[in-house]
């Protein structure tokens, strides 16, 4: 360990632009066993360890890098696995750059971070390539069993660690495939889908049940759900995208983020998707221009690229040190032919019923608003039109309306429409329905929803334990 100062920083080899534009490949290759005991011995073991502080997880990170760099990977994931349901996810998805690797105290000193969710993958893969990963098997089965509603990161993290404790659990999910986000949000070159239908198998292997093609409130009713199950978990993400109050904003070939990256990947997934196959979800040999700056955008325009789009623009209302997207990830996107145009609010959209362009908003930055961030002012006079084909908003996302949905007008929702619960317990007013991920935090990064889960899982044990105990000191 120790030898940030004498070994360089060194990431796994990343595919040249030229030949990663062409295919959804993972755009990083895999560590060998030297290349990740080498990084991992860069580690400076802080007794403060910022990177463990700053992960939502808590993640035992330093001592997984310990382990790693001594060649006992068997231990090292044990230690990963045992505060993360996902760590192969993680090691994949997750902006490190905001979070472990940035707070690296190596980092702040200016050797460069150790690799962190590199080796996490790297942990991982070897794990499952060495058969260290098995199904759970409960130390004693118990009587009662949790309904899930939703099978992205918080639900199956809730899942997992329920499972453990010997409950019986059934996820429900209105997709025909287990993962949520993971698998028709996030485009293959960030995480490929095996990876994600790897550890859903694993959990069925470990006896959760899956209920595919489940709409809650249509195919199966939330009362039924609670007169089912002992407890309810509520994980159904955020999904409805938020709109853009714009002149020309109802014409064709203007599509949230969302229905594109489904499309896309469903069609890498080797489903027929008839608004692909006809073009006009498909970003071939058109200018696209997507508005935004989050992560999702950047899947946006990164995936438009792999399409084979003619040109692809970025709009963001800020400039890049105060977008919310991973710095990483722009410049993964920058080697890949996406020009961003900072300092660009999109105002309007010209054409006649389809969309032939974008007019933007010149802009400043003035003081900081509440996020922290310096406001967006327009500059008199200064507007561009920027020529488009096909329009993707990606400007985040917001709850679904679920008291309506469902028909359960006393579910508690904040004024947000996410639901409201106790956050010493994750339980809402409802006895025995607990919440949990971005459906109660808002739109958020998939290790947030990890933690979550984790957490409901922990509080529904209590809840059930406690009622349980109760007949018994009444009698």
């Amino acid at each position: 360990m120790l030898q940030f100062v004498d070994r360089q920083q060194a990431m796994p080899d990343k595919r040249a632009a030229d030949a990663r534009r062409r295919d959804f490949g993972e755009i990083y290759e895999g560590y060998s066993d030297t290349g990740a005991a080498s990084q991992a011995g860069r580690c400076s073991q802080c007794g403060v360890p910022f990177c463990q502080v700053h992960c939502p997880l808590h993640n035992n990170i330093p001592d997984w890098l310990m382990l790693t760099a001594e060649g006992r990977l068997e231990e090292a994931y044990e230690v990963s696995s045992a505060t993360n349901t996902f760590p192969e996810v993680c090691g994949r998805i997750c902006p490190q750059d905001r979070l472990c690797e940035g707070n690296c105290v190596i980092e702040q000193s200016g050797h460069g971070t150790v690799t962190i969710g590199s080796i996490e993958k790297y942990i991982t893969d070897t794990a499952w390539e060495k058969g260290w990963i098995t199904p759970i098997k409960p130390m004693r089965e118990r009587g009662e069993s949790v309904g899930v509603i939703g099978g992205g990161p918080g639900g199956l993290a809730a899942a997992e660690q329920l499972r453990r404790r010997g409950y019986k659990v059934t996820v429900y999910d209105r997709y025909d495939r287990i993962g949520g986000l993971l698998i028709y949000g996030i485009p293959n070159f960030k995480l490929e889908k095996d990876v994600v239908l790897r550890r859903a198998r694993w959990l069925e292997e470990s006896g959760v049940e899956f209920a595919l093609n489940t709409e809650v409130g249509t195919t199966i009713s939330f009362a039924d759900l609670r007169a089912k199950h002992d407890a309810v978990l509520i994980a159904t993400g955020v999904y409805k995208a938020r709109d853009l109050k714009a002149p020309g904003v109802g014409q064709e070939n203007i599509i949230p983020a969302m229905r594109f990256l489904t499309a896309s990947n469903r069609t890498g997934l080797g489903d027929t998707v008839d608004d692909f196959d006809s073009g006009a979800l498909n970003a071939a040999g058109k200018n696209i221009v997507v508005i935004g700056g989050g992560d999702t955008a950047m899947d946006c325009v990164r995936t438009s690229i792999r399409q084979g789009a003619k040109s692809v623009k970025c709009l963001y209302r800020r400039d890049r040190a105060n977008m919310p997207g991973s710095q990483r990830e722009v410049a993964n996107a920058e080697e890949e032919g996406v020009e961003f145009v900072w300092l660009a609010q999109p105002e309007g959209f010209t054409g006649d019923a389809t969309v032939t362009g974008v007019r933007s908003q010149r802009m400043r930055l003035g003081r900081p608003d509440a996020t922290g961030r310096r406001s967006p002012q327009p500059i008199d006079g200064e507007i561009d039109t920027h020529e488009a084909d096909l329009v993707i908003m990606a400007l985040g996302f917001d709850p679904e309306d679920l008291p309506v949905l469902w028909g359960e007008p006393e579910l508690p929702v904040t004024r947000w429409g996410t639901v409201k619960v106790d956050h010493r317990t994750q339980m809402t007013a409802m006895p025995g329905v607990f919440a949990a991920g971005d459906i109660v935090r808002g739109a958020s990064l998939v290790v947030w929803a990890i933690r979550d889960g984790r957490d409901a899982a922990a509080s529904i044990h209590d809840y059930l334990k406690a009622r349980a105990a109760a007949p018994a000191a009444a009698e």
